[in-house]
C-alpha cells in the first residue's frame, strides 16, 4: 500500500507507516518511563526511613498502584511492540503490516488510555489504590469507593483492545506477508518471538478484559461475581487474573529476548547457536506460560494436589527458557566480541534474567512459596525478571537499532555511562529485596517502624535507584545529542549482516518508504 507524502507533524499525526508508528510507540515509552520511574522514586524515598512521611499513605498506594501499572501497561509491551511495528516487515521482507489502518488505531487508542490513567490523580477520591493487581475485595466499592479505579479500568479495556488488534495484525503479517524463499524456519528469531508473542496476547488479553469487566459491572451495577454476599467468590478473580497476567510476565520478555538473539551474535561475530531449538523452545514458553498461574495461588486454599501439579507446571518451563540461556551462551563462547554499548545490555540481559528465573524457581516450591509469599522477596524476583530481563533486552535493541532507525549513533561513551548505572543501580536495588523478603518484610507497606532493622538494606535500594536515575538522564541526552547530528549510518550500520543475513540490515538507514525498491527474494 502506498502513503501519499505529507510532511512535519502532520505526516507523523496520520502516518500508518509501520516504521514511524514503531517510532511512535518508543517514544510513548519512553515519555510514560519518566512517570513509571518518578513513582517509584517516590517510593524509595518514603521506604528510605522506618517512619518516612515523604507521602502519605493514600498517595503512598496510589503511586504504588500507578507505578507497577504504567511500568507494565504504558512502559515495556508499548516499547516492545514498538520494535515489533518497526522489524517485524522489515525482516520478512514486507512492505507494511497486513492492515496498516488498523496498526495505527492500535497505537492511538494509547493516548486516551493514558489519559485515563494519569486523570484518575484528580478524580474525588484519587487514583486507585489497590495494586496494579486490584484484587477484591480492596477493589470493590466498599474499599475502593474512588471512581479512579472505574478509570484505571477503562483504561486497561483501551490498552486491550489495542492489543489485541495489534496481535492479529501482527499474526496475519507473519504468516501471509513473508517474502519469496522465506520459510518459517528461515525467518529471524526476533520474528518469531513475536509471532509467538502475539498467539499468547491473543489467547490471555481477553481473559484478563473478561476480568475487569466483571470487577466493574461488580463495583458499578452490584453484581455478584467476586462479592460472596451476592453468591460471589474473590478468590474467583485471582484466578482469572493470574490467567492473564502470568503468561503477560512472558509477553513482556519472550520479544526482548528475540532482540537479545539478535544481537548477541551480532557482536560475538558468530551465528546464533540453535536456531530450530531456540524457535521450538520460545514456542513452549508461550505454550506452558498458560499452565503456570496456579503459583499465585498457593496461599489462597487451593487444594495440595493442584498445589503439586502447578509447582511441577512451573519448574518445566525452566526447561526451555534454561535451552535459551545455554544457546546464548554457546553463541558468544568463543567469539570475537565487540563490546558496544548494545552488547552490553545483551549480556547484562542474560546474567540478570538468569538470576530472576532463579528466584522463580524457588517461587515455584510450595514450602519456599508460603513462606515468602508477599514479601520483598516477590518484589525483587519479579523486578529482576522484568527490569533485569525486559528492560535489558529492549536497550540492548535500542542501541543495536538506533542507527537503522534514525541513521545516526548513539555516543558509545555515554551509552557505557548509561548501562552501568542501570546494571550497578538495579543490582543495589532489587538485589537487598532479596534480603529483606528473607527477612519477612511485607511488599506494600508505607512503613516500618515496628522493624527498624530493615532501613540499613532499604537505603541501599533507595541509593541505587539514583544510579538508575542517572543512568536514566543520560540516556534521554543521549538520544536528543544524536538525533542533532547528521545522519551517518549505512545500511549494514554496524557491519554484522555477514553474520545477521537479514533483510533489515539490506535497506537503507533509515528505510525509505515501503522499506525495499522491490520485495526481496530468499535464497
Amino acid at each position: 500500500m502506498s502513503h501519499p507524502p505529507k510532511s512535519g507533524m502532520v505526516d507523523w499525526l496520520t502516518t500508518a507507516d509501520h516504521k514511524k508508528i514503531g517510532i511512535m510507540y518508543l517514544l510513548f515509552a519512553l515519555f510514560n518511563s519518566l512517570f513509571g520511574g518518578a513513582f517509584a522514586g517516590f517510593i524509595r524515598m518514603q521506604l528510605f526511613t522506618a517512619d518516612g512521611h515523604v507521602l502519605s499513605p493514600t498517595l503512598y498506594n496510589q503511586f504504588l498502584t500507578m507505578h507497577g501499572s504504567v511500568m507494565i501497561f504504558l512502559v515495556v509491551i508499548p516499547a516492545l511492540i514498538g520494535f515489533g511495528n518497526y522489524l517485524v516487515p522489515l525482516q520478512i521482507g514486507a512492505r507494511d503490516m497486513a492492515f496498516p489502518k488498523i496498526n495505527a488505531f492500535s497505537f492511538w487508542i494509547n493516548l486516551p488510555a493514558m489519559v485515563l490513567m494519569y486523570g484518575s490523580f484528580i478524580a474525588v477520591g484519587g487514583a486507585a489504590q489497590a495494586g496494579w493487581t486490584s484484587y477484591p475485595p480492596l477493589s470493590g466499592r466498599e474499599f475502593s469507593p474512588s471512581p479512579g479505579v472505574d478509570m484505571w479500568i477503562f483504561g486497561v479495556h483501551l490498552l486491550g483492545i489495542g492489543s489485541i488488534l495489534g496481535a492479529i495484525n501482527f499474526i496475519v503479517t507473519i504468516l501471509n506477508m513473508r517474502a519469496p524463499g522465506m520459510t518459517m524456519f528461515k525467518m529471524p528469531l526476533f520474528t518469531w518471538t513475536w509471532l509467538v508473542n502475539a498467539s499468547m496476547i491473543l489467547v490471555a488479553t481477553p481473559v484478563l478484559a473478561g476480568a475487569v469487566t466483571m470487577l466493574l459491572t461488580d463495583r458499578a451495577f452490584q453484581t455478584g461475581f467476586f462479592r460472596p454476599a451476592e453468591g460471589g467468590d474473590p478468590v474467583l478473580y485471582q484466578h482469572v487474573f493470574w490467567f492473564y497476567s502470568h503468561p503477560a510476565v512472558y509477553i513482556m520478555v519472550v520479544p526482548a529476548m528475540g532482540l537479545v538473539s539478535q544481537v548477541l551474535p551480532a557482536f560475538s561475530g558468530k551465528k546464533l547457536f540453535g536456531y530450530k531449538g531456540m524457535v521450538i523452545a520460545t514456542s513452549l514458553i508461550g505454550i506452558i506460560g498458560f499452565m503456570v498461574w496456579g503459583h499465585h495461588m498457593f496461599v489462597s486454599g487451593v487444594s495440595p494436589l493442584l498445589r503439586m501439579i502447578f509447582m511441577f507446571m512451573t519448574m518445566l518451563i525452566a526447561i526451555p527458557t534454561g535451552i535459551k540461556i545455554f544457546s546464548w551462551l554457546a553463541t558468544i563462547w568463543g567469539g570475537q566480541i565487540r563490546f558496544t554499548t548494545s552488547m552490553l545490555f545483551g549480556l547484562g540481559f542474560i546474567g540478570l534474567f538468569t538470576i530472576g528465573g532463579m528466584g522463580g524457581v524457588l517461587l515455584a516450591v510450595v514450602p519456599i512459596d508460603v513462606q515468602t509469599h508477599d514479601t520483598y522477596f516477590v518484589v525483587a524476583h519479579f523486578h529482576y525478571v522484568l527490569f533485569g530481563g525486559s528492560m535489558m533486552g529492549i536497550l540492548a535493541g535500542l542501541y543495536f537499532y538506533f542507527p537503522k532507525m534514525s541513521g545516526r549513533f548513539l555516543s558509545e561513551k555515554m551509552g557505557k555511562i548509561v548501562f552501568w548505572g542501570m546494571f550497578l543501580g538495579m543490582n543495589m536495588t532489587f538485589f537487598p529485596m532479596h534480603l529483606l523478603g528473607l527477612l519477612g518484610m511485607p511488599r506494600r507497606i508505607y512503613n516500618y517502624a515496628q522493624r527498624p532493622e530493615f532501613t540499613g538494606l532499604n537505603q541501599i535500594a533507595s541509593i541505587g535507584y539514583l544510579l538508575m536515575f542517572i543512568g536514566g538522564m543520560t540516556l534521554i541526552l543521549s538520544v536528543i545529542l544524536a538525533l542533532r547530528k547528521p545522519k551517518t549510518a549505512e545500511a549494514d550500520a554496524w557491519n554484522v549482516n555477514d553474520v545477521q543475513q537479514t533483510l533489515d540490515w539490506t535497506t537503507s538507514s533509515p528505510p525509505p518508504v515501503e522499506n525495499f525498491p522491490k520485495i526481496p527474494v530468499v535464497a
